[in-house]
Order: structure tokens, then C-alpha cells, then sequence
């Protein structure tokens, strides 16, 4: 049987780490997709240095539509990135029969209702491994190990760039905008950041999660997204005394009322595993209803992990590539006419539990004014910490931090009894809210 052949659109970190890994592998892939696969074209603007990257056997353009037009491509691999030109030729690709592998979340998770009802309208499929925690299996484990159960919920750190940002800050007691430096010295930030550090890409990938789990369309603007950029060294530290550690988490939840999709700083139980995940590294946990938790783990980026996931996705394509497509696994897990209209629920619905810090006059009856608001909003307090004057500010300090850690409560009536917290007198500085997930 003659190989499958690939076209390959962008040949920069990941596109190269897939050529590589292919060519090196070649004989195990092909004794397990059934067939060979071979990258024979590739398009990319720099075609002298993508050349140089696949040798004289692979022709290299620098118009991708060539790639698309060209009879003999099986797969386009669209490696790109970001919301424009690659929206115009995944979906050209698949208009020309093109099975499509792509690891661009950005795109899936803002397009992706249009692009999958693209492909199964053409019957070819689009396969996305690689958009979501690199090398980690986590789609395929959701898509298919996890069928045969109703998901609770998925929490994740999916983001490398601020698990490393955090893990700094908690190890070396500094803070934000100084291990963001470092981070980017070292080439574990962009030079812009923002997409990072605001949660956004995390965003994006809990996004395409949430769909897979719970059936439901991709809908990316209903997703809450808060970033790290508030977090100081001095929470870090608050919460590594009341057996935290913080960390910035991916959740979407199933409840009666909705579905949760959210972003942002978490407190996280010391001891759950996923606490313990440090530097760039990723982790995802799920909660189904039969198999219990199940803990995901591995690099979320990088050229040959993140091949790893764009590789698999071609050896199951290759397999599938001649069977019917309604009996292949679908896009989003569910077929397409079975997708629910569950509601994605607005944050100010979300029941959580909360750290908050707040900045106070060292002076007597301040903490019964606070816990006087919260008792009074039907807020139960777990914890309080509350710290000596010179500890906070040196020897004579007229100010302290009070640290409450709250049971759960809806967002909405939380935001209320802060507003009122905020305007007492004897509050000198914006209160600090990280919410609070026991992961249980």
C-alpha cells in the first residue's frame, strides 16, 4: 500500500520536531498506522531554511495553497498559528478533501463549531492532539479512554509558561514581574507574554476540553479569564502556610445548573498531586463518574513532545482514512446531532470557596467588623490568619494582613460582601480574592 502523504504548512519548532520524529520513527509508525507516511511537501515563507530542515527529497514552496492543491496530499498538518490565514486554509483544506491535523487551540477554540461542521459535512476528519497540553494524550483519553463515562469535572495546569512564573515565585520568595523576566531570559515566556500570563491560552484549551467532556459547542467567549499578573510573593507565601500551594488552573465542571469554564489563580491542597507539578510542566486531572480521578502528566510544549501528539494524530487518520465516517470517532466526542445545549454558566453563578487578603489598621475590632460582613452575607469562615504588625510592615507598623479562607459561596454574593469589606475605613488596599479548589 503506497504511503499517505502529508503537507505540511509551517515548518518552525513543532513542524521541524515533526519531520524529525517522523523520519527517525518512520518503521514503528508505519508498523502501527498500517502504512507509511511521509511529509513530501511543505510550505513556509523562509524555503531556503526549510530546505535545509528536509533535504532535497521534499519539495518546499512558500505558498501554502499549493500544498491544498496539490492531488496526491492526503493530510495537511497546519501549524501556522493564530486566528487569520490559518482559518482560511484549514477550511480550504478541507473543501479540497483534505484531512486535516493541526495543533492551533487559538483557532479550534474560537472557530472550531465551524470547522468541525465543515469537516463532517466533507467527511474528513480534524484532528487536534497537539492544541492541548502538547505531549500529553489528554484528547484522546477524553475522546475515547474515557467513553464510557459522564465526566464531573477537569481541572488542569495547562500552561507552562506560569506554572513556571509560579513555581519560581513560591520557590525563590519573588515576585511577579521578576520571574517574569527570567522566565522570558530563558525562553520560557514569549517576548509578549500576554496571551500567557492572562490566561488566554489556557482559555483556549480548556475550552476545546469542555466541549469533549460534556458534548457541548466550542464557546470560548463564555469562558471566565483571569490571569497571574495581581499574584505578589506574599500570597504565595500565606498560602504555603495554610497548606496551599497556587497554581493557575483550567476548570470546567458539569453542575444542575450549567456547565463552569473558567481560568484562573487557584488554592490547591498541598497534597493533591497536581500541586506538586513544577516548572513548565503540565497536568490534568478528570473526574468521571465510573473510573473515579485520573491524573494526566508531561511536557505541555516543545518541538518533539508536541510532535508527539501531531504524529499520533496522523497514524490515526491513516488507520481511519478508508472507513466510513459516521462510524469514526467524532470531532468533539459526541456525534454531531447529539451535541447538548447545556448552558455555560456566567461566573457570577459559580459556587467556589476563597483565600482573600486583606491589607488592615492594626487597631482592635477590625476583624470583627469583616467576619461581621461575611456572617451577615451567610458566609462561613474555614480559616483565619492573621499576621503581628512588624511582621508585615517592620518594627511599629500600624498595619497587618488579615487572611480569611472562606467555605463556599456563590462568586456573585462573594463579589457583594466585598464591595462592602472594601469601603470600611480601617481596609487600606485593595483586597486580594484567589479562589479556592480542593480538587476532591
Amino acid at each position: 500500500m503506497k504511503p499517505i502523504q502529508v503537507g505540511l504548512l509551517g515548518i518552525g519548532t513543532v513542524g521541524s520536531g515533526t519531520f524529525n520524529v517522523l523520519q527517525r520513527n518512520q518503521e514503528e509508525i508505519k508498523r502501527r498506522a498500517g502504512r507509511g507516511i511521509e511529509i513530501t511537501m511543505v510550505a513556509d515563507l523562509d524555503v531556503a531554511r526549510a530546505q535545509s530542515i528536509v533535504g532535497p527529497d521534499v519539495k518546499v514552496v512558500n505558498d501554502a495553497r499549493a500544498v491544498i492543491a496539490n492531488p496526491d496530499i492526503d493530510i495537511v498538518i497546519e501549524l501556522i498559528g493564530g486566528y487569520g490565514i490559518a482559518k482560511a486554509l484549514v477550511l480550504e483544506a478541507i473543501a479540497a478533501g483534505k484531512h486535516v491535523v493541526t495543533a492551533n487551540k487559538a483557532l479550534l477554540a474560537v472557530h472550531g463549531t465551524e470547522i468541525f461542521a465543515a469537516a463532517s459535512a466533507k467527511g474528513v476528519m480534524v484532528a487536534f492532539e497537539a492544541a492541548v497540553a502538547g505531549g500529553i494524550p489528554i484528547i484522546k483519553a477524553l475522546r475515547e479512554g474515557l467513553t464510557a463515562n459522564s465526566i464531573q469535572w477537569i481541572a488542569g495546569i495547562i500552561n507552562g509558561t506560569t506554572n513556571f512564573i509560579l513555581s519560581e515565585m513560591r520557590d525563590k520568595g519573588l515576585d511577579f514581574d521578576v520571574v517574569l523576566k527570567e522566565a522570558q531570559r530563558l525562553g520560557y515566556a514569549e517576548a509578549d507574554p500576554t496571551f500567557d500570563i492572562e490566561g488566554v491560552d489556557a482559555a483556549h484549551k480548556v475550552t476545546l476540553m469542555s466541549a469533549i467532556a460534556f458534548g457541548i459547542p466550542v464557546q470560548f467567549d463564555k469562558a471566565y479569564v483571569e490571569g497571574i499578573t495581581q499574584l505578589g510573593a506574599t500570597d504565595i507565601k500565606y498560602a504555603e502556610q495554610l497548606g496551599y500551594r497556587i497554581k493557575l488552573l483550567g476548570i470546567t465542571k458539569r453542575t444542575d445548573k450549567g456547565i463552569e469554564l473558567r481560568v484562573h489563580p487557584s488554592l490547591v491542597p498541598s497534597k493533591r498531586l497536581i500541586a506538586n507539578v513544577e516548572g513548565a510542566m503540565n497536568a490534568v486531572v478528570v473526574q468521571g463518574d465510573a473510573v473515579g480521578t485520573t491524573l494526566y502528566y508531561g511536557k505541555g510544549a516543545g518541538s518533539e513532545p508536541t510532535a508527539s501528539a501531531v504524529i499520533a494524530d496522523l497514524v490515526d487518520i491513516t488507520r481511519l482514512h478508508t472507513a466510513d465516517p459516521l462510524h469514526r470517532v467524532p470531532h468533539l466526542a459526541f456525534q454531531p446531532d447529539a451535541m447538548s445545549d447545556l448552558a455555560v454558566l456566567p461566573m457570577s453563578e459559580v459556587v467556589t470557596s476563597y483565600y482573600l487578603r486583606l491589607r488592615v489598621a492594626d487597631e482592635a475590632g477590625v476583624l470583627a467588623q469583616v467576619t461581621g460582613l461575611l456572617a451577615n452575607a451567610g458566609i462561613s469562615i474555614d480559616a483565619v490568619l492573621q499576621r503581628e504588625a512588624d511582621e508585615v510592615g517592620g518594627e511599629g507598623s500600624t498595619q497587618t494582613d488579615l487572611i480569611i479562607l472562606t467555605h463556599d459561596i456563590r462568586e456573585g454574593a462573594m463579589n457583594d460582601v466585598l464591595a462592602q469589606m472594601q469601603a470600611l475605613p480601617s481596609v487600606l488596599a485593595p483586597i486580594t480574592r484567589i479562589r479556592k479548589e480542593e480538587l476532591n
